[in-house]
């Protein structure tokens, strides 16, 4: 999740990414309870993020979520 205007005390997430195994796509699909279109899926599915303008403060935040399968 990028913030590309963080202001220092709370993350707006502007843009997120979802790269991790176990079928994101359907794990997204079924939290949102809605369809994806399958090209706005394939710009969330990468490990490189859009181009964004530099923000004016010159900040961004940028928060990391993994997780770890279990069996």
């Amino acid at each position: 999740m990028i913030d590309t205007a963080y202001n220092g005390e709370s993350l707006f997430v502007r843009h997120c990414y979802f790269t991790g195994g176990q079928d994101p796509y359907a794990r997204l699909k079924r939290a949102l309870k809605a369809d994806i279109d399958a090209d706005a899926w394939s710009s969330l599915c990468a490990t490189g993020s859009r181009l964004f303008a530099r923000p004016e403060s010159g900040r961004i935040a940028v928060k990391v979520i993994t997780t770890t399968a279990t069996k």
